[in-house]
């Protein structure tokens, strides 16, 4: 049985909480128990519905960090959710021992930004701990993934990236996916709003598709903004995404998003008469 009910037209907020010193719009600022924690009822009283934890920034150019300091920032942290809050919780990571020690301590699903190509062994997690597993398209790495990327049929190369990896893990007995096309992960600004556009050609799929668009530089690059100012232009593109097909939204602001995810339901769940 899968751990999201998508009927009804339900659309589910996952709240974004980076317990890392560098990522890209909130590094630093939750890299504590305490901060985390106080972060995490915040989102939930606004209107999250599972809490995405990484301990590792993925932004553009981004260095890897070792194993261990993976490990020694998100467990902690993932142990203390599970115990004081009644929420789902999602590991950010493409490390498999992350993954496991993660899913070890309460989380239920796996958020891999390399859709389970950078770690041979995350196919054996997810199945061992029965996983709902995100799977996202990337283009190279976090370090290199925005060195010029190009493509000789975006939709199809992603959509054919993503469908080929579904099936295999389905034919390995993991069935419960979810699809992510990855903005903003080896895409240049026009390839980020033609995937945005044609979002609704990978629901041929069959998947749930998660939107992760908050304050992303497809924001920032056309009105030259910081992220943190970038909350209306991702709720704009978080409902465009929505109505293409998304039925989860990964969000920094979950306040925000969660009044525009609420007024989308009603308006999805309205027949037209004419």
């Amino acid at each position: 049985m899968a751990l999201l009910d998508f009927s009804n037209n339900k659309i589910y907020i996952m709240g974004i909480l980076n317990v890392t010193p560098d990522s890209f719009s909130d590094g630093g600022k939750f890299n504590s128990i305490d901060k985390a924690l106080f972060q995490v009822e915040k989102m939930i009283k606004d209107g999250a519905d599972i809490i995405d934890v990484g301990g590792e920034s993925t932004k553009p150019f981004a260095e890897p960090i070792t194993l261990q300091e993976e490990l020694d920032r998100v467990v902690p942290i993932i142990e203390k959710i599970n115990k004081e809050f009644n929420t789902i919780i999602s590991i950010d990571t493409y490390k498999s021992l992350v993954a496991d020690e993660s899913l070890k301590n309460g989380a239920k699903i796996i958020n891999d930004i390399s859709g389970f190509t950078f770690d041979s062994q995350m196919e054996i997690i997810a199945k061992k701990h029965n996983a709902t597993c995100i799977i996202m398209h990337i283009k190279g790495t976090p370090k290199n993934m925005q060195i010029d990327p190009h493509y000789d049929n975006l939709i199809l190369e992603i959509f054919n990236f993503l469908n080929n990896k579904v099936i295999s893990l389905r034919n390995n007995g993991i069935n419960d996916i979810i699809i992510d096309v990855g903005f903003g992960f080896g895409k240049n600004l026009n390839d980020n709003y033609k995937l945005l556009k044609n979002l609704s050609y990978f629901t041929k799929i069959g998947c749930p598709i998660l939107a992760g668009i908050s304050r992303k530089s497809m924001i920032g690059k056309l009105i030259n903004i910081p992220p943190a100012e970038r909350v209306a232009g991702t709720v704009s593109l978080n409902t465009i995404a929505i109505l293409n097909g998304a039925r989860l939204i990964r969000v920094h602001d979950v306040k925000e998003n969660h009044q525009a995810v609420k007024t989308i339901e009603k308006y999805l769940e309205i027949d037209i008469v004419l």
